[in-house]
């Protein structure tokens, strides 16, 4: 038998005691192919433009490398463009998952989060290797490490899988800070 509703507001019958539950973020509507393809491809090239600028100041990276004293565990210079190469896909393509997904409007916060770390990531290359500010480049990847967890926190509700393809970058940065600072430590005439 249905209950009598007569003389309450509308929707008050079905008001359940506990908070009614909402997504965090609904989808958009989905884009057409091509301004998807557009948009990852803006994506990597933003990463990969990161990485540019980066490598602009690493131009003498592996001889100012082979010139510093280094732990045991200090990957060969040869690692570094690899990992990276393949860190910037991962990261263009995690930002892209977000973006087709929810686009700038409800994605805006997390977005904003991914472009700034990206913008320390491009940083600290200048830091270390151009000005060789040892102390200054620490700072610069402790706060990109808090970053990419942040983006990565951020991106979780929004896209879970885009969220998972930071954790290789948050686990490499992770140790080069660690690194960064064995080499400021073991090099303080070199890395000021």
């Amino acid at each position: 038998m249905a209950a009598d509703t007569r003389g309450t507001p509308p929707g008050a019958a079905s008001r359940s005691p506990l908070p009614e539950r909402r997504p965090h973020r609904t989808p958009m509507p989905p884009a057409s192919p091509l301004h998807q393809i557009l948009g990852l491809i803006a994506w990597l090239a933003l990463c990969a433009a990161a990485g540019a600028v980066g490598a602009i100041a690493s131009s003498d990276a592996p001889a100012f490398y082979a010139e510093l004293a280094r732990p045991g565990w200090a990957p060969p210079a040869s690692a570094f463009g690899p990992v990276w190469s393949l860190l910037y896909t991962l990261m263009g393509v995690a930002a892209w998952l977000v973006w087709r997904r929810h686009g700038w409007r409800q994605a805006g916060p997390a977005l904003l989060l991914f472009v700034v770390q990206l913008a320390l990531n491009a940083l600290w290359s200048w830091l270390f290797f151009a000005w060789r500010l040892g102390g200054a480049a620490l700072a610069d990847i402790v706060l990109l490490v808090l970053l990419i967890a942040a983006t990565s926190v951020a991106f979780w509700p929004l896209q879970r899988a885009a969220s998972v393809l930071l954790w290789p970058y948050l686990a490499w940065v992770g140790f080069a800070t660690a690194l960064n600072y064995t080499l400021w430590r073991m090099n303080p005439a070199l890395l000021g």
